[in-house]
């Protein structure tokens, strides 16, 4: 029609990082049914994810190498999932290590992962000012080490997604009960199912090694740069759990419960089982 508009363009925020899926190709990051990410269900029983990073896959490798490159270029901003093959990018469930490297990173860009997990480390990236991890549906909590990137103050994240979230309040996995010790306990190598993570080294705390004193897991939910995210805290004691501050407010108040599997509830701590 003649007097019909033209069509407008719209800016990606993020450029070169939205879904690089077309249509008719492979997903490049699987389903999470953990919980509703659209209506409330707070008496639902949830759990972690308990994938286990394959670090055989050219995805993880491929990973690895732009980690190095980025490393060895002192690039502030860093966009890894790029480069990747959708196949790659659903190969990859969590970062190295080897992140702590990235000490000169500003802007770290995940937008549209397959992440169920970030590890402690990210806590090493002392430059960090903004995180996108947007539309990484799978991706339900973080680390309480995110807390140690004094710098952060702009993040971007798909809040529906995580655990205790204020607009849903789902619930949070219980956690399993306070260790006085480790001895018996291969903390390289654990059940995700049941700790979160498959491997717990220093105390999210005092950063002393896990291995010289306890493991007390908590839950706190924080304001972290622009948004309150659900952090997991692996603490060598109970006096490092006590020692954490007071969560956001109108927030669930989780290291304060008497139990460490909780529901949130306007507020209050109660038995989600």
């Amino acid at each position: 029609m003649a007097d019909e508009e033209e069509p407008r363009l719209f800016v990606n925020r993020w450029g070169d990082t939205s879904d690089p899926a077309s249509v008719g190709r492979a997903s490049y990051r699987d389903e999470c049914v953990c919980f509703d990410q659209a209506k409330p269900h707070p008496r639902a029983r949830v759990g972690f994810h308990a994938e286990r990073q394959d670090t055989s896959t050219a995805g993880w490798r491929h990973l690895l190498e732009l980690i190095d490159e980025a490393v060895e270029d002192g690039r502030e901003e860093f966009r890894p999932l790029v480069d990747l093959s959708a196949e790659e990018r659903r190969q990859v469930i969590t970062l190295p290590t080897s992140i702590a490297k990235l000490t000169a990173v500003k802007h770290f860009v995940l937008y549209g992962s397959n992440l169920v997990r970030i590890p402690p480390e990210i806590g090493a990236m002392t430059s960090l000012e903004e995180l996108t991890p947007y539309t990484s549906y799978r991706l339900h909590w973080f680390p309480y080490e995110i807390t140690r990137c004094s710098k952060l103050v702009r993040s971007t994240v798909s809040t529906r997604a995580l655990f205790g979230n204020y607009m849903l309040r789902p619930p949070f996995p219980r956690l399993q009960p306070p260790r006085v010790s480790v001895t018996d306990l291969d903390l390289s190598a654990l059940d995700a199912r049941r700790w979160g993570t498959t491997a717990i080294r220093g105390c999210s705390v005092c950063d002393r090694p896990i291995e010289q004193g306890g493991l007390h897991q908590a839950w706190i939910s924080l304001r972290v740069a622009t948004d309150v995210l659900p952090l997991l805290v692996n603490a060598c004691s109970a006096a490092c759990v006590s020692a954490l501050p007071s969560g956001a407010e109108d927030y669930v108040q989780l290291r304060d419960c008497k139990t460490f599997g909780v529901t949130p509830d306007q507020g209050r701590c109660t038995d989600g089982q």
